[in-house]
């Protein structure tokens, strides 16, 4: 991976594959997505079938998925790559961002986001309200579900496409620690550009092959 160190020790394994472009998921991909439900391979005909179809998939097990409102969700992303380890798959559905996250994350993120908050309360003024800028983000663990875009990209009135594709059969997915140092990031980035006009609000291009 040719960057400087991270930001975040986040010990994730070096050498992660990143071949996919933003939109396409490969065919290992798609397997490690049917493999969260509970028939993989009638997931995968399905999509050999009709590849623009989204599904709808279980969490807990494969993956946990952070839910973020779009805005929002794309500062952490942009903090995730710009300044920390990358992430994993991302998409994007229905006016919020998907971050697929490791399995567990959707139990303790909330602990830890808390917590942040409320230790922000012993500080200044000034820190509490760039942390209280973070906003509710919904985590969906076992017994949740997701819908998931299609393999294949294809624009839709739900906005439903990737932004992050999976690109192999064992994905790098992003702990609780490092989506709350993304949250707490992109709400004091937040804070600092509120006094200027809103940006484009287009989805950028992450390139995946930085993950190597």
């Amino acid at each position: 991976m040719s960057r400087t160190r991270n930001a975040l020790d986040t010990g994730r394994p070096p050498g992660t594959p990143g071949a996919a472009d933003a939109t396409g998921v490969t065919p290992a991909g798609a397997a490690w997505l049917a493999s969260a439900g509970t028939y993989p391979r009638s997931t995968l005909s399905l999509w050999e079938e009709r590849p623009h179809a989204p599904v709808v998939l279980p969490c807990g097990s494969v993956f946990d998925v952070v839910s973020a409102p779009s805005p929002f969700g794309r500062r952490m992303l942009d903090r995730m790559w710009d300044e920390g380890p990358g992430s994993g798959p991302v998409a994007g559905f229905r006016g919020r961002m998907l971050l697929f996250a490791a399995p567990g994350t959707a139990q303790r993120l909330p602990a830890l986001l808390g917590w942040e908050e409320w230790d922000a309360r012993g500080r200044d003024s000034g820190e509490a309200g760039r942390t209280g800028a973070v906003p509710p983000l919904l985590c969906h663990g076992p017994g949740d579900a997701v819908t998931v875009p299609a393999p294949a990209p294809r624009a839709d009135r739900s906005g439903s496409r990737w932004l992050v594709a999976p690109d192999t059969r064992h994905p790098w997915l992003p702990g609780p620690e490092v989506l709350l140092w993304a949250a707490v990031r992109a709400a004091r980035a937040a804070v600092r550009i509120s006094i200027f006009p809103p940006a484009d609000q287009g989805a950028n291009v992450y390139d995946v092959s930085r993950r190597r």
